[in-house]
């Protein structure tokens, strides 16, 4: 009997666990479908401003160059890991930090290596590993382009000022809800457009190439980084979604398991107790 009463128990819990994941796993979704929509309405726009940017840098003239663009020997590096502040979400933070050390160890194992951790998945555990300049969890909050023009507007300033040769973004980037890809993307300096071919633009312009890159830069670099904050909000909730999927279905394998071996172990007893009962009137007939 106590074996039966820690099935039960066990039913209990695991049925109280599979409630907790199938309603995770519906907030994630509703959370999903507006982020999808969010980053998918958002991309044409911020590729189409980078395509535009690298064209117009790769016309202008030798020697002229935006600060932002300025190659250096570099020493120092910033890392960006954009994480999440909570757990339950599969290899969605893990990912991320796996991708830290590897491009730290990898590509600039004998740099000075500095991090501004967004999201507090990826700051608890690497700043046990590396220095951390800044960090902001809060970010996710009330994810807006005002407060991710800041950040990036501090990274630039601090590029400019010489304190960071390099820059680059750890991120998922959304492909679907079930899949996130890892990204290593270099933020400064930009990265020139690559092709043999000499770029050519059939466009007027006014007052003059330079002066509108030097305006298209610092919303461009913003605009890239507010897309990866995106394609990582919406990768979090796909990541979790999935790992809650997965969760309620084992849970819903574990429950039926139990229950199956609960009925056996309940009907075993029903048996002993009917032979006890058979056996017991056998012995008092032939007493």
């Amino acid at each position: 009997m106590a074996n039966l009463k820690e099935l039960r128990s066990r039913i209990t819990s695991v049925s109280s666990t599979m409630q907790i994941t199938s309603a995770m796993k519906m907030v994630s979704a509703a959370k999903l479908s507006k982020a999808q929509d969010a980053i998918t309405a958002m991309r044409p726009y911020a590729d189409k401003l980078t395509e535009l940017l690298q064209g117009l840098s790769a016309t202008l003239s030798e020697g002229a160059s935006s600060k932002f663009a300025e190659e250096r020997e570099v020493q120092n590096v910033l890392i960006v890991p954009i994480s999440s502040n909570r757990g339950l979400a599969g290899a969605f933070n893990s990912n991320i930090i796996k991708g830290v050390k590897k491009i730290a160890a990898e590509e600039f194992a004998d740099k000075n290596i500095h991090l501004f951790t967004l999201g507090k998945k990826a700051d608890d555990i690497l700043k046990k590993t590396f220095t951390v300049d800044k960090n902001d969890n809060t970010i996710f909050d009330h994810l807006e382009y005002e407060p991710v023009a800041e950040i990036a507007e501090h990274i630039m300033d601090e590029f400019v000022k010489g304190n960071y040769d390099k820059v680059v973004l750890v991120y998922n980037k959304f492909k679907n809800a079930a899949t996130q890809i890892v990204m290593n993307e270099q933020f400064l300096p930009i990265v020139p457009i690559e092709t043999e071919e000499k770029v050519t633009l059939d466009y007027v312009f006014e007052p003059n190439k330079e002066e509108i890159i030097e305006e298209l830069i610092p919303k461009s670099l913003k605009m890239q980084l507010f897309k990866a904050l995106r394609d990582s909000f919406a990768s979090e909730h796909g990541a979790r979604m999935t790992a809650m999927h997965k969760a309620t279905d084992n849970a819903t394998e574990l429950r039926d398991s139990l229950k199956l071996s609960y009925n056996k172990a309940r009907q075993a007893s029903i048996t002993n107790e009917i032979l006890e009962i058979v056996g017991g009137a056998e012995a008092a007939a032939n007493s």
